[in-house]
């Protein structure tokens, strides 16, 4: 199996294994289908913590502060005011939201970069079981479900519409979307072999980007921990050579006790004479 180390910048990457006999298209298409569910685990840890602390989402046109809200507010055991506005107020128990809020970390955790070090390649089943995780988490927390207007429910049903937010540019169309190695695309029609050798036991950083996106700028050729290193190491050496610098001046050589007669003249009751001017 050759191991794709997608990566898109310093936070967004991971390890996928494939084959090299697989196409380009399948390989993106897959590729992007994991991508999408590690952005949506993280927007289900963003919202579903809010969840967990504030309970479920108001209707949209009655949204607002409840403390400012002319009609009385409804306050169950475990009320908090959410200071946005957003939700009404009406949490879980403590102990069941630590049991949401346990299950978010760990997903957001499964898809985090730092699997990468740790050399885990993951898979869809593994970040959809994720997903149904925390669906399960959130069916305990509020058994009687969640209104269709909250965005942990949206997200959870896939039916979410991120088009004019952040999360818009994250996500990639696995039927558009466009692959790169070495700077170069990597065509639809071809198979990774034609790209990356046939070498099975290969690891290769491949980038992802949007249709029409252009080419991702390339990797630097040292890594940003390496280049401060360097910075610190070039850094040591210049105080260096400016402390030896200071040491080796001979200022000093002109000055009268430096003088190799200094001493024979003072002995003979002879000093230097000026002339008058």
């Amino acid at each position: 199996m050759v191991l794709l180390h997608m990566k898109r910048s310093d936070l967004e990457q991971f390890l996928f294994d494939t084959t090299v006999e697989a196409s380009v298209k399948e390989t993106v298409a897959v590729l992007s289908r994991v991508n999408n569910l590690r952005q949506r685990l993280m927007r289900l840890k963003l919202e579903g913590e809010e969840l967990a602390k504030y309970g479920p989402a108001k209707q949209p046109d009655k949204q607002g502060i409840d403390e400012y809200q002319e009609d009385k507010v409804e306050k169950g055991t475990h009320y908090m005011q959410d200071p946005t506005g957003r939700r009404t107020g009406n949490a879980c128990s403590p102990e069941v939201a630590k049991v949401l809020l346990k299950t978010l970390e760990d997903g957001v955790a499964l898809g985090h970069k730092s699997q990468v070090e740790r050399k885990v390649a993951l898979t869809e089943r593994m970040l959809l079981d994720a997903v149904d995780n925390v669906r399960g988490a959130v069916m305990i927390c509020y058994p009687m479900g969640l209104p269709e207007w909250d965005l942990v429910r949206g997200s959870l049903e896939g039916a979410e519409d991120l088009s004019e937010t952040q999360f818009a540019a994250e996500e990639m169309d696995p039927a558009t979307a466009q692959l790169w190695f070495a700077g170069k695309q990597m065509l639809p029609e071809k198979q990774l072999k034609d790209y990356v050798g046939r070498h099975e036991k290969s690891k290769v950083v491949v980038k992802l980007t949007g249709k029409g996106g252009g080419a991702p700028s390339r990797e630097p050729a040292v890594d940003a921990e390496t280049q401060k290193a360097m910075m610190s190491f070039y850094h040591k050496k210049q105080e260096e050579q400016k402390k030896l610098a200071e040491n080796e001046d001979d200022s000093y050589s002109s000055a009268a006790w430096a003088s190799g007669s200094s001493l024979k003249a003072h002995f003979s009751g002879v000093r230097s004479v000026r002339l008058p001017h």
